[in-house]
C-alpha cells in the first residue's frame, strides 16, 4: 500500500504499553470497519459516503484510539497516534503528494487513439518505468494519457483495472525504487540490484501473461465497438511531452528517496518520537518539490491534463484511518508465534523446520492485499530470519517469495497499494465509473489469483 518508496513504513516502538503478543484479534475490528465502510458504503449509502467519508474514516480511527486509551492509558494512546503520524503517515503522504503533484504536471501531447495496440503499449511502458520512477510516479504520469486515449471508447473500465494490475503494482518489482517493500529490504541490507536479478523471471512472466490477456480482451471489446469509434479528421498531432520541469522534479523525488538509503546524519525527536534526520529532511524536500511543481506549472497545462486535488484528498483522509487502525493487526503479526496470529505463522515452516516459499508468497501477499505491504514485508522478512546476507543466498527463494507476494498482491484490492486508490479516484473524477471495492476484488480473483497459482507452481516449488 504505498507509493514509490517509503522508507519510514517499518514498524517501530509502537505499542510500548502492550506488545503484539498481548493483543487479541478484537483490536482489529476498527480496521475491519474501515475496510467494510470503503467496500459497502459507496454501494448502499453513496450520498452519505461521498459527502462524509473523511468523518467516517476519522470515526474508525477514534474507535481504535479511545478503547486503547481506556485499556492502556491516554499516554500510550498518544504515543501510538504520534508513532503512526511521524513514522508512517507523514512520510507516506508527503511522498505521495510530491509524486501526485509533479506527475500531474507532465502532459503527454499527441493524437492517441485507444486501440488495443496503443493501450497495450501504454501499459507495457508503464510497467517498465515503474521500477525506475516508482509505481505511484508511473501511474500519475500515464493514467491521464490512458484516459484521453480511451475517451471515445464504450468499453474501457477493463483498461484501468489492468493499469492498476501492471503499472501500479507488478511493474515496481525490479528495484527498491519501484515499491516500498523492496526499499525496506534495501534498508535491511538487501543489495540494490538483488530484486532485478532474482525477481526478473517472476516479473516477466506476470507482465507478459497480463499484457497478453489484456490485448485479447481489449481486442474483443474494440471489435464490438469499432464501428462506433469517431473517425479521426485532419492531421494527427505528434507525440510530445510538455512540463519538463516536472519530469526533472520526478527525478529529484527519486534522488531524495535514494538519499535516505545512503545518508544517516543522526536522529532527532519529533512529537516525542525518534526519527532519522534524513527522513525529516526528505519530508521537507517532498513539500518543497510540491510547491515548486505548483509554481512552475502553468494552470492551463494542469487543466488540460485534467488535474484536480480531489483524488489526493480522498487518499489522505482514508489512509490516515487505515494506518491508525491497522497498527494492532501489524503488531499481532510482528509478535509471531507468541501472538494471536500464531496459527498463520506456523504455516510458514514444514514439520522439519524448513521454510516453505509458497506459503511465504501467499501469506505475505494476501495480507499485503489489505494491510500496508511495506511493514507486512518486514514482518515476514524477520520471520524468515531477518539476516539479509543469508536470505540473499541460501534463503533466496524465500526472500523472492516474500518480495513477490508483497509487491504483486498489492494489486488484489484498491487499498493494497496507494496508487490503486489514486488511479480509481482520478478515473472517477473524469466521469468513468470504476468497479466497486468488491467488484475490483472480483476482477483480481478472476485474473490475478490464477496467475499467482501459476507463479507458485513455476517459481516457488510448493511442498506437498
Amino acid at each position: 500500500m504505498a507509493a514509490m518508496a517509503m522508507p519510514l513504513l517499518m514498524p517501530g516502538p509502537a505499542f510500548a504499553a502492550a506488545d503484539g503478543a498481548s493483543l487479541s484479534l478484537a483490536w482489529g475490528l476498527p480496521f475491519a470497519g474501515i475496510l467494510l465502510s470503503i467496500a459497502l458504503m459507496p454501494l448502499f449509502l453513496g450520498h452519505i459516503w461521498h459527502h462524509h467519508y473523511g468523518k467516517i474514516a476519522a470515526g474508525w480511527g477514534v474507535a481504535f484510539l479511545l478503547p486503547f486509551a481506556v485499556a492502556f492509558g491516554p499516554e500510550a494512546a498518544w504515543h501510538e497516534f504520534t508513532h503512526v503520524l511521524v513514522s508512517e503517515y507523514l512520510p507516506f503522504i508527503t511522498l505521495l503528494l510530491a509524486l501526485y503533484t509533479a506527475g500531474g504536471g507532465v502532459l503527454l501531447r499527441g493524437t492517441l487513439v485507444g486501440t488495443p495496440a496503443t493501450n497495450t503499449a501504454i501499459l507495457a511502458i508503464g510497467t517498465l518505468v515503474a521500477s525506475v520512477m516508482g509505481t505511484t510516479g508511473a501511474s500519475m504520469v500515464l493514467i491521464r494519457p490512458m484516459l484521453r486515449a480511451n475517451a471515445a471508447r464504450k468499453h474501457k473500465v477493463h483498461s484501468f483495472v489492468f493499469f492498476i494490475f501492471l503499472v501500479s503494482n507488478i511493474g515496481g518489482s525490479l528495484t527498491p525504487l519501484g515499491d516500498p517493500p523492496l526499499y525496506l529490504g534495501f534498508l535491511q541490507g538487501v543489495s540494490f540490484f538483488w530484486p532485478t536479478t532474482h525477481l526478473f523471471g517472476e516479473f516477466l512472466f506476470c507482465a507478459a501473461m497480463l499484457l497478453a490477456a489484456y490485448w485479447l480482451l481489449d481486442s474483443y471489446y474494440f471489435a464490438k465497438e469499432k464501428h462506433r469509434m469517431p473517425v479521426q479528421e485532419g492531421p494527427r498531432e505528434k507525440l510530445a511531452i510538455e512540463g519538463w520541469a516536472n519530469v526533472a522534479l520526478l527525478g529529484a523525488i527519486v534522488a531524495v528517496v535514494l538519499m535516505q538509503g545512503v545518508w544517516f546524519p543522526g536522529e532527532m525527536s519529533l512529537l516525542g518520537q525518534t526519527i532519522g534526520i534524513e527522513r525529516v529532511v526528505a519530508m521537507l524536500l517532498f513539500l518543497a518539490i510540491t510547491g515548486l511543481s505548483i509554481w512552475l506549472t502553468p494552470r492551463a497545462l494542469r487543466e488540460e491534463n485534467g488535474f484536480a486535488w480531489g483524488a489526493i484528498a480522498e487518499v489522505a483522509k482514508l489512509f490516515a484511518a487505515i494506518f491508525i487502525t491497522m497498527a494492532p493487526v501489524l503488531a499481532i503479526l510482528k509478535a509471531g508465534p507468541a501472538g494471536a496470529g500464531a496459527p498463520l505463522v506456523a504455516l510458514t515452516s514444514a514439520p522439519a523446520g524448513e521454510p516453505i516459499p509458497a506459503v511465504y508468497f501467499w501469506l505475505s501477499g494476501l495480507l499485503s492485499s489489505f494491510l500496508d505491504n511495506a511493514p507486512t514485508y518486514l514482518v515476514f522478512f524477520n520471520l524468515a530470519g531477518g539476516n539479509a546476507v543469508s536470505l540473499m543466498t541460501e534463503g533466496a527463494l524465500v526472500l523472492a517469495a516474500i518480495s513477490c507476494g508483497a509487491v504483486f498482491m498489492g494489486a488484489n484490492s484498491y487499498i493494497g497499494n496507494a496508487p490503486n486508490f489514486m488511479v480509481k479516484a482520478i478515473v472517477e473524477e473524469q466521469g468513468v465509473r470504476m468497479p466497486s471495492f468488491f467488484g475490483y476484488c472480483a476482477w483480481a480473483l478472476a485474473v490475478l489469483i490464477p496467475l499467482f497459482v501459476l507463479v507458485t507452481l513455476i517459481f516457488f516449488r510448493p511442498v506437498f
